[in-house]
């Protein structure tokens, strides 16, 4: 009899909890899994999304779950439901928003979304469910805002510049040089030409003259823009005035270079004619052994230590360059006046300056007037 009661006892038991079992069971199937680890890309792709759009009212990082995500027909997840690296796929109900990180929001038939429905990197799909909010699509965001923004600083797993994007980098460059080369050679030959002469008679000058212009270029900005601000229209030509001191600088750094790029290639052609046709095979030369350093750097990026050794090298021989040029282009005014006139002019005159030149026999010497007196 004892061994009756208690086995009804438990029966009833059992038959009592059996809901709460029940129910809890779903509730356990309802919630969805613990959020794995996440790494700090992804972290700080969180957090720029919270910094820089701020109408989607992302969670913190924690709040993001990984992977695939699914919130079960008949289910009602409360506040804001937040997937990263999946998709979120809504048969139930979400109060809040529904985001998804490199992903799909997907709402079948009979789930809904009471706030928005946002999807970054991925796009958000209305499978016969009901969004209430927005809906919006963000891509290409994470993959170039974000890593340049600072992804890259911030978690170092942004992709790295390969080998052949810096040797297409350096090519560009030069082609870009070479098409400015010609257009100066075509437009202002005489400007590049004195530049260039400049560097043949002061070389020492020009280098501490581009020393100089360098440090000063930044002070020179600021007394320009105080001088402006004295008078009211002063104050409106101000960002006028720094762009025409931008280009200008621009200006003179570029024709400064491509004269020194010039006078370096044409010692291989020492000898020959000065001929247009020379000039441009000199700058063309002058050009391939500059960006000839930075092409060289490039084939080496994959090893970063020589690679670091080589981008230096060509760092400072181009940082050498522009320092003559910038020189030279000070001396000749932007090439308007040959160096060599002022020379010229202060030079004593030679004793045989009173030579008479004849186009067929050359220089002929002619008597010197001398003073005679005549004897009584």
């Amino acid at each position: 009899m004892r061994a009756l009661i208690v086995g009804a006892l438990a029966a009833l038991q059992t038959v009592a909890a059996s809901p709460q079992a029940v129910d809890s069971a779903r509730a356990r199937a309802a919630q969805p899994p613990a959020p794995q680890g996440m790494d700090g890309r992804l972290r700080t792709e969180i957090l720029f999304i919270r910094t820089l759009f701020g109408s989607i009212h992302a969670p913190p990082p924690d709040s993001f779950r990984i992977g695939e995500q699914e919130v079960a027909a008949g289910v009602t997840r409360t506040g804001t439901l937040a997937v990263a690296r999946g998709n979120l796929a809504v048969r139930g109900r979400v109060t809040g928003d529904a985001i998804a990180l490199h992903g799909d929001v997907i709402v079948y038939p009979g789930g809904s979304v009471a706030g928005n429905a946002i999807a970054v990197d991925g796009r958000v799909r209305t499978v016969g469910g009901v969004v209430e909010g927005d809906v919006r699509s963000i891509r290409g965001v994470t993959a170039d805002l974000l890593a340049h923004a600072g992804g890259r600083g911030a978690a170092g797993a942004a992709a790295p510049v390969s080998t052949w994007e810096a040797i297409k980098m350096v090519i560009g460059w030069f082609a870009i040089l070479c098409v400015m080369g010609i257009g100066v050679l075509l437009f202002a030959e005489n400007n590049l030409t004195n530049t260039v002469a400049a560097l043949d008679q002061q070389f020492a000058r020009a280098f501490w003259i581009g020393v100089l212009t360098q440090v000063a270029a930044l002070p020179g900005l600021m007394l320009l823009v105080l001088g402006l601000v004295v008078s009211l229209i002063g104050i409106l030509l101000i960002p006028f005035a720094v762009v025409a001191y931008i280009i200008a600088l621009a200006g003179l750094l570029t024709l400064g270079f491509l004269a020194v790029a010039q006078f370096t290639g044409r010692v291989f052609f020492h000898g020959r004619a000065d001929s247009r046709a020379v000039r441009l095979r000199s700058l063309f030369l002058g050009l391939a052994i500059y960006l000839g350093a930075w092409f060289l750097a490039a084939t080496f990026l994959w090893n970063p230590i020589v690679g670091s050794v080589l981008r230096a090298v060509a760092l400072a021989g181009c940082w050498v360059a522009v320092t003559f040029g910038l020189g030279a282009t000070i001396l000749t005014r932007a090439g308007t006046r040959r160096e060599g006139d002022r020379v010229r002019k202060g030079r004593p005159v030679d004793d045989l300056s009173w030579q008479t030149p004849t186009p067929v026999t050359g220089v002929v010497a002619a008597r010197r007037p001398v003073v005679t007196t005549k004897e009584r």
